[in-house]
């Protein structure tokens, strides 16, 4: 009995070891292989996970080679390039510079003798003609003066003349040894004082017929008027230094200009007696209404503290596009070079070794030329070497270039390739 006892609770706890929460040993034993499960399960689920990424790599690798061995196989794309042609013409030799539009006589009117301004005969910034009525001072004053200058002087003609008589008589007289010499010198030196005296007064009424005269203030010449200084009921003082109105004679005008002294020899020889330089002139604002002139003064020294000397053109300026003070783009035509080459000056680059174009072959690549200039001129390059008459430049897409590059002509001289 004993012995199936043990046997039984032998077996009794091997059971709860085994199955059950009790006992230390149980539960390591039973940690133990909660752990192992979990460890199995993780990698079960991640093998699947693990093949897709590596699957993924070798296939983003293939298509990786297989773009590249596409791309080393591929044709270069063609670079497109706007082209113009190389030409040869006549090309004038021009000076540009700034220059400065000057009125061709400035008239600052001023009071002669002074008085009470009655009338304005003009509006500002009218047209004028020469002898036209522009102010009118009150003159009634030198009305008065002028009559009393003239009643003194028939006062003293008077006197004159009645002198003159006692000459005459006074002539026979002293013949006779009816008066003494002394007398008749007397009668001589009065009678040649009131000549004088008349002639004095003749003076006199001259000026007041002048003073009188300048009441009226007219246009000494024809032109544009400026603002007016003086309104009617103003007093003015005679040679005053204000003005009552600025005139401007603006048919024709003066353009003022310089230019470097290095350009000096040249317009020199041009204004040798009988030459004529044209000077061509338009405002910033509006270049498409170009005013043509010709050259008229050369000034006697070069400015030391600039190099350049002081021109001058006079333009007829018969539609008035010039106005005095306002400035414009001046271009002097010295000369004229024939059959000079030309490209267009945003064909020619600049690198470490100098100038150069890049040149179309026949067989749609470029190369690089140097190039030599003689002169930039407005849009165009005069080439003194490096190129041909005919030859192909590249006047756009330069960047995208490199010797031996393909290309694209998408436009020739502004029309579409």
């Amino acid at each position: 009995m004993v012995r199936r006892s043990r046997d039984a609770g032998a077996r009794h706890g091997l059971a709860r070891t085994a199955g059950g929460p009790a006992g230390p040993l149980r539960g390591r034993e039973g940690s133990g292989a909660v752990s192992v499960q979990k460890r199995a399960i993780v990698q079960k689920r991640a093998l699947p996970w693990g093949i897709s990424f590596a699957a993924a790599l070798v296939l983003a690798f293939a298509c990786t080679c297989s773009k590249k061995d596409a791309r080393a196989g591929a044709t270069p794309e063609a670079a497109p390039v706007t082209v113009a042609s190389v030409a040869r013409q006549d090309v004038p030799v021009e000076v540009r510079a700034i220059g400065h539009v000057e009125p061709f006589t400035t008239v600052a009117l001023k009071a002669r003798v002074g008085g009470q301004v009655i009338r304005v005969g003009f509006q500002q910034g009218q047209d004028v003609r020469k002898g036209d009525l522009l102010f009118q001072i009150d003159p009634r004053p030198y009305q008065a003066a002028l009559a009393q200058a003239r009643a003194q002087l028939e006062r003293d003609r008077a006197i004159a003349r009645n002198a003159e008589d006692d000459v005459k008589r006074y002539t026979d007289l002293v013949k006779k040894d009816y008066v003494t010499r002394e007398q008749y010198d007397s009668t001589r030196a009065a009678a040649a004082a009131a000549v004088a005296t008349t002639k004095s007064d003749e003076a006199a009424v001259e000026n007041a017929q002048l003073q009188l005269s300048y009441c009226t203030v007219a246009a000494p010449m024809s032109g544009r008027t400026g603002s007016v200084l003086v309104n009617p009921g103003n007093m003015v003082k005679g040679n005053d230094d204000n003005p009552l109105v600025v005139l401007n004679q603006v048919q024709p005008v003066y353009v003022s200009f310089s230019v470097p002294e290095s350009s000096l020899a040249q317009i020199r020889q041009r204004l040798r007696p009988g030459g004529k330089l044209k000077v061509l002139a338009a405002a910033s604002g509006n270049p498409s209404n170009t005013q043509t002139g010709e050259l008229s003064f050369l000034n006697n020294a070069v400015d030391p503290g600039t190099g350049t000397i002081l021109l001058k053109a006079t333009f007829p300026n018969e539609n008035e596009a010039l106005w005095p003070g306002e400035y414009v783009d001046v271009v002097l035509t010295l000369a004229t070079e024939a059959k000079a080459i030309v490209v267009p000056a945003q064909a020619v680059q600049t690198g470490q070794a100098g100038q150069y174009v890049w040149v179309v072959k026949n067989d749609l690549t470029v190369e690089s030329r140097p190039v030599t200039l003689s002169r930039t001129q407005g849009p165009l390059a005069i080439v003194a070497k490096g190129l041909e008459e005919g030859e192909r430049v590249v006047t756009d897409g330069q960047l995208r270039l490199a010797p031996g590059t393909k290309v694209q002509v998408r436009k020739v001289e502004g029309k579409t390739a």
